[in-house]
């Protein structure tokens, strides 16, 4: 935890010095006393006359005030700690393939059912209040569900998907710009931010090419975050021949880097799962700097109470 602390006014530290020379101070003034009791040289008369010390413990007090200093100190330089905040407002279209290549089994049970129990785990991590869509392309591309916070209704859409012929990644990017487009949002307010998560396992083969779709996702700040789904070794049965459906990761790569999203790659089920995780994170959740000040001057207080409990155990007086 202390490895990711930040301090909103860092130079205030310097402040810790003065509590190191404090502690210079007092292990000199420890060794003096030591020096005085050695040169004293009737030993006897010494311990008749010297008040009995608590040994050990009368360094306690101590150091239960120096660890309450070192608390203020960093209190005063105002820590704080990232925070994973849920967003507000945001709106996140699913775009899925569902071409014929998805029926490819190198992926257990096969792509398609695998992708939705992915995509539908991936619903469950986004906060509720978050507009998420879903996009369903082959040939052509569909708007199954436009954005909204019913959740449950993305669900069922997510598990009635039918596959189709060919593969319009360009178009699949188009139809959710336009579903993005379509939030409506209060007189005065700028659009919530939006952002794509596509999942495909193959090539643009028919409709608008990419380099179209991303440059209008570029012109309207939307970020498309691409999954390239499937192994190389996956293929199709057609007409009783094995058809190879590899997977394009360069083309979905692209994407992804011209409009400043985020590119992975999933050759299983587990690592689907993930990927989706780790995306419903960065898009769900912003991260906050919360100040935990109070937290370290609770602490302090702990420390000068034991340490005035301690010297008036041990001394009958407060330090």
């Amino acid at each position: 935890m202390l490895l990711a602390l930040t301090f909103l006014s860092r130079g205030r530290l310097w402040f810790l010095l003065l509590v190191a020379a404090l502690i210079a101070a007092y292990v000199v003034m420890q060794l003096r006393r030591k020096e005085y009791a050695v040169r004293f040289t009737n030993l006897a008369l010494l311990d008749s006359i010297a008040p009995k010390r608590p040994g050990w413990r009368r360094h306690v007090p101590a150091t239960a005030f120096i660890l309450a200093m070192i608390a203020l100190v960093t209190a005063f330089a105002q820590p704080a700690r990232p925070v994973k905040v849920p967003r507000e407002r945001a709106t996140v279209v699913m775009a899925i393939d569902v071409s014929l290549s998805m029926e490819a089994t190198d992926v257990e049970p096969n792509r398609i059912l695998a992708a939705q129990e992915a995509a539908k785990s991936f619903v469950d991590l986004v906060p509720t209040r978050l507009n998420l869509g879903l996009v369903a392309f082959s040939g052509v591309a569909q708007v199954l569900v436009s954005p909204t916070t019913d959740h449950a209704l993305l669900k069922r859409s997510i598990d009635n998907l039918q596959l189709g012929p060919r593969t319009a990644v360009g178009e699949a990017i188009f139809a959710s710009l336009g579903s993005i487009a379509s939030v409506a949002t209060e007189p005065g307010q700028p659009p919530p931010p939006g952002r794509i998560v596509l999942m495909s396992d193959g090539e643009t083969t028919v409709g608008r090419p990419n380099e179209l779709a991303t440059k209008a996702a570029t012109d309207a700040k939307v970020q498309v975050s691409t999954i390239a789904f499937g192994t190389d070794e996956g293929y199709v049965v057609v007409e009783g021949r094995n058809i190879p459906v590899p997977v394009n990761r360069e083309a979905l790569s692209q994407i992804a880097e011209v409009t400043g999203g985020r590119a992975f790659e999933a050759g299983t089920a587990r690592e689907l799962r993930r990927v989706y995780a780790d995306i419903g994170s960065s898009i769900g959740y912003r991260t906050e700097e919360r100040e935990i000040t109070s937290w370290l001057v609770g602490l302090a207080l702990a420390f000068a109470l034991a340490a005035a409990a301690g010297s008036l155990l041990w001394t009958s007086r407060l330090p």
